[in-house]
């Protein structure tokens, strides 16, 4: 097994980590998102080597049905998770919001992860059977979308 822990940002009320490997950028721990989401200007998603693959994606979410851009990034790297040529929605509903990303719960599939909010850390466990690379698709399936997730 491997493990790693991130911080979490002590001055928040929410599981917010900062991906010091990954342009430090924030991101809030949605145990209950389905899908990672991009809250802030989409023009950075550009400046991290983004690439908008579908516009208006109608997806489920935050109480009802939203819109987003599907983008395809070339990666993302959360502690010891290598995300490459994964896909991501930027959601302009959420734009005053103190974090840029929610990592959603199909992220860790198959891992083993734990909010440790009095110590404020966020530990997660790979287990010999799956990889730190990981393979995650949004893919839009007769109006709908349905995510992927496994390792390398």
């Amino acid at each position: 097994m491997r493990q790693f822990t991130l911080s979490l940002m002590k001055n928040s009320l929410r599981p917010v980590v900062k991906l010091e490997n990954w342009n430090n950028v924030r991101a809030l721990l949605d145990t209950g998102a389905f899908f990672p989401i991009w809250t802030a200007d989409e023009d950075i998603l550009g400046l991290l080597g983004g690439r908008k693959l579908k516009e208006d994606l109608p997806f489920s979410g935050f109480g009802g049905t939203t819109k987003g851009n599907l983008y395809e990034l070339q990666q993302i790297i959360i502690g010891d998770l290598i995300f490459p040529n994964t896909h991501i929605v930027a959601c302009k509903d959420l734009r005053d919001v103190p974090f840029q990303l929610i990592l959603s719960a199909t992220m860790f599939q198959n891992l083993i992860y734990e909010v440790d909010d009095k110590n404020h850390k966020f530990n997660v466990t790979i287990p010999d059977s799956e990889s730190n690379v990981r393979n995650l698709r949004i893919e839009d399936s007769n109006g709908r979308l349905h995510i992927l997730c496994h390792s390398a």
